[in-house]
């Protein structure tokens, strides 16, 4: 990576892999370094159990990524990884330990804004299938093949635990959560199911720099607009790397 690069550490949405950023390294300049941080319970790490807790996971990838996070990088999670990204750089900030140059965050509502209903009847099968259908972004190939079918949904209800946990931790909480000190980039589908008003509440989140970017398409308008999402991220991260060429790429 070069002096002047941003490594950007992105996170998976629930019962994803990492490897859904991969098509990135592909479409993004040379000085943003896609590096896709993956989950247990998946991909490479598939031999290793799920977590089903939100902070002893977000522990664990501090620790993992704790030379990433010493130098020039950027945080970002799509779902339920831009709730993982929000807690490990929340986590840094309460550690003192070193901070990302900036979090973005996609497709979430804010952390205060979360609806507590949003798991409930969501056991079994079935019904995280027809979630999963309801938020699209699911290759219908997943569905009519038995072992990923199965591996799919497994992750998933791990993954949906690690959002009911931190929801319950906030409600047991004795006092609100502290603001960040970093620059926040918040991306939204204008058609997904999460509300203007539980986007807008990020930029409450932090004391610094905050921005909301609107794009067409539902939960998953990153696939949808790509291109889109893909140029406005190189504008906006192209502060961090002094020197680099800014120059937006052309996408395929």
């Amino acid at each position: 990576m070069p002096a002047s690069g941003v490594e950007l550490l992105c996170l998976p949405c629930a019962g994803a892999s990492a490897t859904m950023y991969l098509r990135w390294r592909r479409q993004l300049p040379a000085w943003l370094r896609v590096q896709p941080v993956e989950l247990p319970g998946r991909g490479s790490r598939l031999d290793e159990p799920s977590a089903t807790d939100f902070d002893t996971l977000v522990a664990q990838l501090c620790a993992e990524q704790q030379a990433a996070m010493r130098g020039r990088c950027v945080l970002l999670g799509h779902s339920m990884g831009a709730l993982l990204a929000y807690g490990m750089a929340l986590r840094q900030q309460q550690a003192g330990a070193p901070m990302p140059l900036a979090l973005v965050v996609s497709a979430s509502p804010a952390p205060g804004a979360r609806d507590p209903a949003r798991f409930e009847n969501l056991q079994g099968d079935e019904a995280l299938m027809a979630d999963l259908r309801r938020q699209g972004g699911t290759p219908e190939e997943v569905f009519a093949h038995a072992e990923l079918r199965r591996m799919t949904l497994d992750v998933l209800a791990a993954d949906y635990a690690v959002c009911q946990s931190f929801e319950l931790a906030l409600q047991q909480a004795a006092q609100p959560l502290p603001r960040l000190s970093l620059p926040l980039q918040v991306l939204a589908g204008r058609q997904d199911d999460i509300s203007a008003d539980a986007v807008e509440a990020w930029l409450q989140v932090s004391t610094g720099p905050a921005s909301v970017d609107w794009f067409d398409g539902g939960h998953f308008f990153i696939r949808q607009q790509e291109a889109q999402t893909l140029a406005c991220l190189t504008r906006s991260l192209a502060r961090f790397a002094p020197g680099a060429d800014h120059a937006t790429p052309a996408f395929a």
